[in-house]
């Protein structure tokens, strides 16, 4: 079974429904025939490069209070840490992804896409760091195994730009507007952080298709 997953580094959201389905895979009989591949996707792609703290982000960019952003983002502590993840979102700037995207193609070429993703996901938002800074892509790059040098070349050049628009446009040509959203073999599809049970279902439901 082929599961495409279109999501962003920085989306709590995508964070959130990547652990639930990890969870359904954990019981399903067919997990190890499983491949998963991540496709690019921005929120923001006017996001800045500069880190930008979250409430500067929210209440300029989304026109939400102090208080509002409190209760969004205590929300997503409190889900995240019901599936053993943990958000510290005051620390995670808001910052741009498009470099992050394009290493993840690289990545992806060098059987490391899974591995990539996990890092700069959790780097981000448990550890706070800068997904978009040039050496913190190279030291993320250096922990899955990818080569350090390629990394920076990557991240400071052009390289992988057609990849990431060809899936952002993909995206756009299947009426995905949000993230995460999930494309089993093809066939169902599931949109945003459903928890384990419904993807626990679209495992057994693609299972039966064939």
């Amino acid at each position: 079974m082929k599961i495409d997953i279109w999501s962003d580094y920085i989306c709590p959201f995508c964070t959130l429904g990547e652990r639930n389905l990890a969870i359904a895979l954990e019981s399903f009989e067919g997990a190890d025939d499983v491949e998963v591949t991540w496709r690019s996707f921005q929120l923001d792609p006017n996001a800045p490069k500069e880190a930008t703290d979250p409430y500067e982000y929210f209440e300029k960019g989304k026109g939400m209070g102090r208080e509002q952003v409190d209760q969004m983002q205590e929300m997503l502590v409190h889900r995240a840490a019901e599936v053993g993840l943990t958000f510290n979102w005051r620390e995670a700037p808001i910052v741009n992804t498009w470099d992050a995207h394009r290493v993840g193609h690289y990545a992806r070429e060098q059987g490391k896409g899974n591995e990539w993703d996990h890092v700069v996901k959790i780097g981000y938002f448990t550890d706070g760091k800068n997904v978009a800074d040039v050496d913190q892509l190279v030291a993320f790059g250096e922990e899955v195994g990818l080569d350090a040098d390629r990394v920076r070349e990557i991240a400071e050049g052009k390289d992988y730009t057609d990849h990431v628009n060809a899936e952002i446009r993909s995206a756009r040509q299947l009426g995905i507007q949000g993230v995460p959203f999930f494309i089993f073999d093809g066939k169902l599809a599931v949109s945003g952080a459903q928890p384990a049970e419904v993807f626990t279902q679209a495992l057994s439901q693609v299972t039966q298709m064939d």
